[in-house]
């Protein structure tokens, strides 16, 4: 019988090696699919059609595309700062007042508190924060009424966060409140006349639909 001489043994190691990344690669691609589906699944459900069927049914407006928000360590009313990351990790229901907080005002904050606890064993999922500047209020007072509530003093640094949500008029405070998914893009609206009813409705399918916050 004939030995097989270099060239062959070459050739053999070659398609062996060569099968053998091919096989590492689609354990690779199967792991990174195992992680990234269940994400991808997420952002198909909350952003895409699946979110309108047969029309639409959500309460709030849809910002698309979502805008990422800008990690930023800003102050608390309490003097000290928040975590740079303060807005990923949990859905965040967003409400900013430049000026006296007045009775739409302090509607929005107590509309928005009894939506977080209407949704019961998920409003860990959810978190509340205020933008307000030092004239907006009695901060003691609300924090007393809303102690869930991330209180943040308005300053300038606050401004690369603000000016990449949607208003009217160029009005930051007009009354809108704001969700902010658990990756920090802001992604939806609701105006100054939304019922909290739709909103918990629309938390409330987020909250079954998405794997992520």
């Amino acid at each position: 019988m004939t030995e097989p001489n270099s060239t062959d043994r070459t050739t053999s190691n070659g398609a062996d090696r060569s099968a053998h990344d091919r096989r590492q690669r689609r354990i690779l691609i199967g792991v990174a699919l195992m992680f990234f589906a269940p994400l991808a699944l997420s952002f198909y459900f909350y952003y895409g059609k699946f979110w309108h069927p047969g029309g639409r049914v959500n309460a709030g407006e849809l910002i698309e595309p979502a805008r990422p928000l800008p990690a930023l360590a800003l102050p608390l009313a309490n003097s000290e700062r928040t975590n740079p990351q303060f807005l990923q990790g949990k859905w965040t229901l967003l409400y900013v007042q430049l000026g006296r907080c007045d009775d739409e005002c302090r509607r929005h904050l107590y509309d928005t508190r009894q939506v977080r606890l209407a949704l019961d064993r998920e409003m860990n999922r959810v978190q509340r924060v205020f933008i307000g500047d030092g004239d907006c209020c009695d901060l003691k007072e609300l924090l007393a009424a809303h102690p869930d509530l991330i209180a943040i003093r308005a300053s300038p640094g606050d401004e690369p966060l603000l000016k990449l949500l949607p208003t009217r008029s160029g009005a930051v405070n007009s009354h809108r409140v704001y969700l902010i998914d658990p990756l920090g893009n802001v992604m939806m609206f609701y105006e100054a006349d939304a019922k909290p009813k739709g909103m918990l409705e629309d938390m409330k399918r987020l909250l079954r639909l998405s794997s992520i916050g």
